[in-house]
């Protein structure tokens, strides 16, 4: 009776637990959620490792939407503490790189903006030379 029973879940390496981390934040930080993002993660990690074998439960119902191995190698991820702190850091950094460049854009088209108001009033108010 003590055979020894081989676990059939997919084992994640540091390299796919980084991609993962990448793909995850950037998704979330190029649509503007970042800080939803983050409050969602942070209020949710005491639960972290309920929170993955919940996703090992609905996996049957999440392979039809999901592909079946990387579904399986997230909800590993989530097990670790340490992946949930990095993902939780990769979310920030991108949304503060992301709205630095937001706002650099934003600044450029309002002094353009400005500067032709500038031209446009200067023709306008411009004294016209007696010939």
């Amino acid at each position: 009776m003590n055979k020894e029973y081989n676990e059939i879940r997919p084992q994640v390496s540091e390299s796919e637990t980084n991609d993962m981390i990448e793909k995850v934040a950037r998704f979330i930080a190029e649509r503007h959620m970042a800080s939803a993002g983050i409050l969602f993660v942070e209020s949710l990690r005491p639960l972290h490792g309920i929170g993955s074998q919940a996703m090992f439960f609905i996996l049957p119902f999440a392979e039809i939407i999901f592909d079946s191995k990387k579904y399986q190698q997230f909800a590993l991820m989530l097990e670790n503490e340490e992946n949930i702190k990095k993902l939780v850091a990769r979310m920030d950094e991108l949304d503060e790189e992301l709205s630095r460049d937001r706002r650099k854009a934003a600044r450029l088209i309002r002094e353009r903006r400005h500067a032709q108001i500038k031209a446009f009033i200067n023709r306008i108010i411009k004294p016209k030379k007696a010939e």
